[in-house]
């Protein structure tokens, strides 16, 4: 018998994708999905800017026993729209099914890339 693990809301509240990018590595981030459950897991992607409505129309989905890594610099809303680049932004993501989530963050803005990824905060 197999259980579903984690939680079903999760915020991230450092978001940040660089402008430019060095070398043929982009700057991106990802939102990484662990679904250990017998479902699907539909996820809304929510995200909010210091100076702006939020962006609210942002879906994904993680298969039942799978892993799933949102890229979000290509993920696109209902009207078509990316996260915007060299703009500060925060995360939620709400799934029907308990999951992980972790962040990641790929910075090639300098020759010196970084790597960072933490657990996001389960709600």
């Amino acid at each position: 018998m197999s259980e579903s693990t984690g939680k079903r809301i999760w915020i991230i509240p450092d978001g940040y994708i660089a402008e430019s990018s060095t070398g043929s590595l982009v700057s991106h981030e990802a939102i990484c999905v662990l679904n250990t459950g017998e479902q699907a897991a539909n996820l809304k992607i929510i995200i909010y800017f210091e100076d702006r409505d939020p962006m609210e129309e942002l879906y994904a989905q993680c298969s039942a026993k799978r892993t799933k890594h949102i890229r979000l610099d290509k993920i696109v809303d209902a009207n078509k729209q990316k996260i915007p680049v060299g703009t500060p932004y925060a995360i939620k993501v709400l799934s029907d099914v308990p999951v992980v989530i972790q962040h990641s963050r790929m910075d090639t803005s300098q020759a010196e890339l970084a790597l960072m990824t933490t657990l996001a905060y389960p709600v």
